[in-house]
Order: C-alpha cells, then structure tokens, then sequence
C-alpha cells in the first residue's frame, strides 16, 4: 500500500513553464484526501518550495519539504524540523576559498537572502542559452539578492548547501578539480549543466527521507518516487517503486523501476492512477 508520494519539483513536478499540469494537480489533491502523504524533496533551499506546497495545499495535509537535497526536511503545515544536517562551518569556509580558483558563482542561502559576491555577475552559457543565473536562482527560489564582498570571512551561520553556477562546459571540464579536496568530507554533485553543489558528506534526499519518514512510521516499501535527474537516483532507489519521466536522464532510466511520459504530458498522474486505483475517475 502506498502512504507517501515523492516529488523532485524541476522537470518532473512541474513542465517546461514551470507549472503542474491540471492532470497532475487534480491526482495529487485527490491522493491526500485519501489520505496519502505527499512529499517535495528536491535541491532547491526550503523557501523555494512553498510556492508549489501552497499550490498542492500541503499544509493541509501535513505535507513533507525535503531541500538542500535531502539535508534539511520540515514539515510544512508548521515548520517542524524533522531532519537537519548543515556542514562544517570550517569546511564551507575551505571550500569558498577553493572556489577562488574557479570562474564560478557561489552562492548561499542565510534567512531571506541569496548570498553573492556581485550580483552583476550573473550571465552563463549553457550549450548556447545564455541567462543570468543569479536572477534565474533568487527569483525561482524567492530570495532577495545580497553582495558579500567575501563569502570565506563572512560565513559565521550554518549553511546546509553551497551552490556554484558557471558555463555548463566550463563546469564540466573542472568539476574534478572542484571537488578533490573535499573527497570523502562532503557530498558533491550536478543538480543540472550550470549547477555543481556541495552538501555534508552521505547528504542525499534518500539520507533525509528515510530518517524523516521513519519518525511518521512510513517505510520504504510504502513509497513511490518521481524524478529525472542524477540527483534523484537515491531517492528512486530509496522508494519501493522509483519512477524516472520520460524526459529524465539516461542514468536515471537506467535505475528506475518504471519510466512514464514526460513532464509536458502528466507522466506522474498516469503511474499513480495505474498503481492506486482509487484516483482514477472524477
């Protein structure tokens, strides 16, 4: 029986516009009245999730956030924190001063503000879109913008994530070296072509899940979960079905236990209603 739905939000959750479908909308809404726990786990900071929580009225429903990727997890009905894991202060501070070397943007979150060292300084390339990835990542997330002229000596808070941004073929070609000092200290990934981030080390949203659900008595084999990128296998693998969408990449179809349509054509709603019955129909 399954009690818990895990969603990852960008290029599943949502289509291209950023936006759930009416399908997925109507199933999702239908699923916790019947009393199924619904559950956002995705890279973005926590205030970068209430904008679909409040859209899926998961408040209501005591609904889950898990953010940062998997390193802090709240109940979003009243803020409860079930799971939290920031990085070593000393650590993030290491790694800021390593990013120097890099022509990359880091970026941190502290209260309502994005931190960034210049706000200007935003335009990448990715395989030949260009945008300015500091607007794209304060206003998807809802924060406001604050220059720090050094991040290294003004870091003095916790920080669950430090996000870097930079060309996509650039990113590629120093990732390694990006992340070679802090081998078996932090948790390193791509959540896209443009972002490459650090979390503390064993921080994956199955990490967050499995201590979170644990303390409302669900397990893994009472969960579906849906993404599309690399930064979703754990969770996929975590959940007792791990569905990739159709427009997911090659390594995650690789791992999914089933591969639905795409984020443009309600892939979530139609696993669900093929799997729990009770939601098809009006």
């Amino acid at each position: 029986m399954i009690k818990a739905i895990l969603l990852d939000i960008d290029g599943t959750l949502t289509n291209r516009e950023k936006k759930i479908t009416p399908l997925t909308h109507q199933v999702l809404m239908k699923a916790q009245q019947l009393g199924i726990k619904l559950v956002i786990a995705s890279g973005r900071p926590t205030k970068g999730l209430y904008e679909y929580g409040d859209l899926l009225e998961m408040s209501k429903y005591h609904g889950l956030f898990v953010s940062f990727n998997g390193a802090k997890v709240i109940d979003c009905s009243d803020g409860t924190v079930l799971y939290n894991q920031p990085m070593d202060r000393q650590i993030v501070k290491k790694v800021l001063h390593h990013l120097k070397n890099f022509r990359v943007r880091p970026m941190i979150v502290c209260d309502d503000y994005l931190l960034v060292h210049d706000v200007f300084d935003g335009m990448i390339d990715d395989y030949g879109r260009r945008f300015n990835v500091i607007e794209y990542e304060s206003r998807m997330c809802h924060y406001l913008l604050k220059e720090v002229e050094d991040l290294e000596t003004f870091v003095d808070f916790d920080v669950n994530k430090i996000l870097t941004a930079g060309d996509s073929s650039y990113m590629r070609e120093v990732c390694k070296q990006m992340a070679e000092p802090f081998e078996n200290q932090l948790s390193m990934m791509f959540t896209s072509n443009f972002y490459f981030e650090y979390t503390d080390f064993g921080i994956d949203k199955a990490k967050g899940l499995e201590v979170a659900l644990g303390k409302l008595g669900i397990q893994a084999e009472d969960c579906i979960a849906f993404g599309d990128a690399e930064n979703d296998i754990p969770m996929l693998k975590f959940a007792k079905i791990g569905v990739c969408m159709g427009n997911g990449q090659p390594k995650v179809k690789e791992i999914a236990d089933v591969i639905t349509l795409d984020n443009d054509h309600d892939g979530i709603a139609h696993t669900l209603m093929k799997y729990i019955p009770e939601l098809q129909g009006n």
